[in-house]
């Protein structure tokens, strides 16, 4: 896959040209809502067909799949319109593969979404993962599990061959993490060994094949109580031959302080856990002030840390799929940013007639607008050219994979550098 930059003058056509593709294939695989306005500084993934298959009356995805010796899910991913029904017609063109194209690894991708998900954007995204990730279910301090609607999207995301992984967290009525909620689940034996029951009980009936448990904002006292609790919950798992997957806050190391960091420590749930996400992202956030939400640099600082503790088989790394909106200027304590989709970043720079900068350091595209009340604004958000860059680290430091909170919005640019690089496990 080659990125192409716009640059002042450049029109679709001339892109097309210069590619020897059409331009309706660069609006497909790009999902452009802009094809007749681009903004200088927007990058766009441009892959050139190899293999294209013209549907024959009676084909199926499996039989064709086995034609060219490769997986429906492959097929799914060059030609993501097909997975929202999985019809084929006759005369259809698919790609089987494009010009250039190399797997540099094998990924295990987990992706995040709640139950609440468009279904078309689920089915979009579902040939990309291994493991769909249903936020959440919560718990009582008795250890008793306080459902989801996950049904339907256990039977989606078993139609693609996708595992469907439970989670856990201890949050409130306000769906915000609540400390306390853990610690007393923590100081009741009684109520631990319950809510291991109920969640192993609740896996084999609704059909899952692990637990992700994401506490966050554990309270420093309970860094001990934490590990114990999941080497309980893992080592029950284990006998069932289920998955055990901790989320972990970012750290640069095992000095940290504060909330979200003492209670996770790396070195050791890393040695129990079958699976770790290192959430590395939301270093730009609501009440923060602008930047990128997943800069390159803290990335890395991160996953080097990571890797230096915790074996790089078990780390999957966190992967946004999110953009920030930010009101100027930024006070503490009072600015809030809007969170959008990467798509909507785009749309609002055509509408502001913006130029689109990229950021080396953090290596990610930003760009300032003014509002017609006059009101200035920036928008960090990630595109084809960040998201390379992100999954290069994978192959790097040898880890297992990656889990992108959340899918909810279909992001070309993400899946195109997975299509165009790496094989899903």
């Amino acid at each position: 896959m080659t990125i192409h930059v716009v640059q002042e003058g450049d029109t679709l056509t001339s892109i097309a040209e210069q590619y020897g593709v059409t331009t309706e294939l660069i609006i497909n695989e790009n999902e452009l809502p802009n094809p007749d306005n681009l903004v200088i500084g927007q990058s766009m993934g441009i892959r050139v067909p190899d293999v294209v298959h013209t549907v024959a009356e009676g084909e199926t995805l499996f039989s064709i799949a086995e034609q060219y010796d490769t997986t429906p899910n492959r097929i799914l991913q060059n030609n993501p319109r097909v997975a929202v029904d999985e019809t084929l017609s006759t005369g259809e063109e698919l790609v089987i593969t494009y010009e250039g194209d190399e797997v540099l690894d094998t990924l295990v991708i987990n992706g995040y979404a709640y139950p609440f998900i468009e279904r078309e954007v689920l089915r979009r995204t579902l040939p990309f993962l291994t493991y769909l990730s249903i936020f959440t279910y919560g718990f009582t301090p008795a250890g008793e599990l306080i459902p989801i609607e996950d049904e339907e999207l256990i039977a989606i995301a078993n139609e693609f061959g996708v595992g469907p992984i439970m989670m856990l967290a201890p949050m409130n009525a306000e769906q915000a993490f609540d400390s306390r909620i853990a610690h007393d689940l923590f100081v009741n034996p009684t109520g631990q060994t319950n809510l291991i029951n109920n969640i192993v009980a609740n896996m084999q009936a609704k059909g899952y094949v692990g637990l992700d448990i994401d506490f966050e904002f554990v309270l420093p006292e309970d860094k001990q109580n934490f590990l114990n609790f999941i080497t309980a919950v893992n080592e029950r798992l284990d006998a069932e031959g289920l998955i055990t997957l901790v989320a972990l806050a970012p750290k640069t190391s095992g000095e940290m302080t504060g909330l979200l960091y003492e209670a996770h420590d790396y070195p050791t749930i890393g040695a129990v856990a079958d699976l770790v996400l290192l959430m590395t992202y939301e270093w730009g956030y609501t009440y923060g002030p602008p930047m990128a939400t997943a800069p390159l640099n803290n990335v890395r600082r991160v996953l080097e840390y990571g890797v230096s503790v915790i074996d790089p088989n078990k780390i999957l790394m966190g992967i946004p799929n999110y953009a920030y909106d930010w009101p100027l200027p930024f006070v503490r304590n009072e600015t809030a940013a809007e969170s959008i989709s990467n798509q909507e970043a785009i749309e609002r720079a055509v509408l502001h007639g913006v130029t689109i900068q990229f950021d080396e350091p953090s290596q990610a595209p930003f760009y300032n607008y003014t509002t017609a009340e006059g009101i200035d604004h920036v928008v960090w958000f990630d595109d084809v050219r960040s998201m390379r860059a992100k999954f290069a680290l994978i192959p790097e430091l040898g880890l297992r994979g990656a889990g992108v909170w959340q899918i909810m919005d279909f992001f070309p640019g993400l899946w195109l550098v997975v299509a165009s690089q790496f094989a899903i496990t």
